[in-house]
């Protein structure tokens, strides 16, 4: 999550929590207890939350391997853990070079001790915040080529611009900075799928202190790709974005996602 820079340990964080439901080391006790209160409420979370990296993976393998992207801007690469973004792509392609922005100062501290690379690639990490994409962009720059075709993910960092005018905003002036061809990748949580519950839940995360989130429906998450060409098959539960293998779709999750094509 990209919100504030100050560290707390007393405090629950969304990129802490995220760690905890996918059995990660790097969280602390108030985290875990806010984990826990939330799963209370949607029990599905933490199969969501694996949902939504799985969906990642098949997302970049898709832009490394059939599209042929080689640079990626993660924005709110959260707590490094397996298969993080940079590893899924030059798994598929040593060159692609891949630039992950976040700015907690625990997702600093952990990327930059463990974020490595290919010979062939780069992988960097810089401090960014979403509502500030022009920063991100020039701090970006030192690594990719924004004249060529570059993937964004933004997975689960968008919920955390209250305002959907403002979300989509930010993603317009992203997109206006990097080369035709270029692809969006946005998972969100959403109120289609356990929404009362939902609800409920991110009420009780807005009272904690953190930053806050907000849920959007499909419709709204859709307008977040207006003007692009949207891969098929559109924005849908996560796993229903081209599973993989028998037996791949697990039914729908709370994040929706969806892929898209800068024109």
């Amino acid at each position: 999550m990209l919100g504030t820079s100050h560290f707390r340990s007393d405090v629950s964080h969304s990129a802490r929590i995220w760690n905890y439901w996918l059995g990660g080391m790097g969280h602390y006790p108030v985290d875990a207890e806010v984990g826990d209160h939330i799963v209370a409420l949607v029990p599905a979370l933490p199969r969501s939350a694996v949902a939504d990296r799985r969906f990642l993976a098949r997302a970049v393998r898709h832009l490394a391997g059939d599209i042929g992207i080689r640079q990626f801007l993660d924005i709110g690469t959260g707590l490094p853990i397996t298969d993080n973004t940079h590893e899924i792509a030059q798994r598929v392609n040593p060159a692609c070079r891949v630039v992950c922005v976040d700015n907690d100062p625990l997702v600093f501290a952990h990327a930059h001790a463990l974020l490595t690379s290919t010979p062939e690639g780069a992988a960097v990490f810089v401090e960014g915040d979403i509502h500030d994409p022009e920063t991100i962009l020039r701090k970006a720059s030192a690594t990719l080529d924004l004249g060529r075709p570059v993937a964004l993910t933004l997975l689960g960092i968008l919920n955390f611009v209250l305002d959907t005018d403002e979300a989509a905003s930010i993603v317009r002036r992203l997109l206006d900075a990097v080369a035709p061809g270029s692809h969006i990748v946005i998972s969100h949580p959403t109120t289609e799928v356990d929404g009362p519950a939902m609800s409920e839940a991110v009420g009780y995360w807005n009272a904690q202190g953190s930053a806050p989130m907000a849920l959007r429906s499909r419709a709204e998450l859709i307008r977040l790709f207006e003007g692009t060409e949207l891969l098929d098959p559109g924005v849908v539960t996560c796993t229903r974005w081209r599973p993989e293998g028998p037996g791949a779709d697990i039914g729908a999750v709370t994040h929706f996602a969806g892929v898209a094509r800068k024109k």
